[in-house]
């Protein structure tokens, strides 16, 4: 898919403004930049503040990459937020089969094209206590298996200092520092010839996952816990605020649960 020339002046004029006030908001620490691939790639960064896609994309953009993202296709409906997503040719997801397979078409089209499709494998800001990566879908896995694009795991911390998750104000002072690190790049080639079932995503969707928990261990300089936190096993939607089900209050400071070696034996979820 070629970048149109309005999407791509759309997005210089909105990176304009973004990326001076992510320079006064906090300071940045960027590593492994050094291993993005050349041609289109799937980005797989952890989630957990709703300003991440703004440190993912400008770390990104940085790079002379520009951005796409997988976005709930109800964003698209917003007045100004749809306007500015449709523009710069942002893809929607939508829960119907028909409608993600038209988001998997669409996430494919970019990466064929040697551009970076940026996909939360989690699908939402983390529910994990210690804001360590849950339990992944499945699209990611998915995707980079039908295209053959390396999955690029990424693990960022710092930003939700600024922004915790589900806050109404940044805090700005004292001023704190985004690290953004980038892994190598998953080869997820021996699933090719296997069948696209359940079994199959799943088990790529883990390694994916178990990736990026070891680079956001290697930032935070801790041990995350030893199995994965299930959202369906603690009684919490796997969307929306989760503690509107009275689970319990999120929390930016909260700490490990566990000091075991990372390691996941929870089953991920086709989707």
């Amino acid at each position: 898919m070629k970048e149109p020339a309005k999407s791509r002046a759309t997005f210089v004029l909105l990176a304009g403004i973004a990326r001076p006030l992510m320079n006064i908001l906090m300071a940045k620490k960027w590593e492994g930049t050094g291993k993005l691939p050349k041609g289109g790639f799937i980005a797989a960064p952890n989630h957990c503040t709703e300003i991440d896609p703004i440190v993912i994309g400008h770390m990104l953009y940085n790079q002379k990459r520009h951005p796409h993202f997988l976005a709930k296709a109800g964003l698209f409906k917003a007045p100004v937020l749809g306007s500015l997503l449709r523009a710069t040719r942002q893809i929607p997801v939508e829960r119907s089969t028909a409608g993600a397979n038209r988001s998997l078409q669409a996430a494919q089209e970019v990466v064929d094209a040697g551009g970076a499709i940026i996909i939360y494998p989690e699908g939402t800001l983390t529910r994990d206590p210690g804001l360590w990566p849950m339990k992944g879908h499945t699209g990611a896995a998915r995707l980079a298996i039908q295209t053959g694009a390396p999955v690029v795991p990424m693990a960022h911390w710092g930003a939700h200092e600024v922004f915790p998750r589900y806050a109404k104000r940044f805090h700005i002072f004292p001023r704190k520092t985004s690290r953004v690190l980038v892994g190598e790049p998953l080869d997820l080639s021996s699933f090719a010839d296997r069948p696209l079932d359940r079994t199959t995503l799943n088990e790529a969707t883990e390694l994916i996952m178990d990736a990026i928990t070891a680079l956001l261990a290697e930032l935070r300089g801790e041990e995350p816990p030893a199995v994965r936190w299930d959202p369906a096993a603690n009684n919490q939607s796997k969307q929306g605020r989760f503690q509107a089900r009275g689970t319990e209050k999120p929390s930016s400071t909260a700490k490990p649960t566990s000091t075991a070696k990372p390691k996941s034996t929870a089953k991920g979820e086709l989707k």
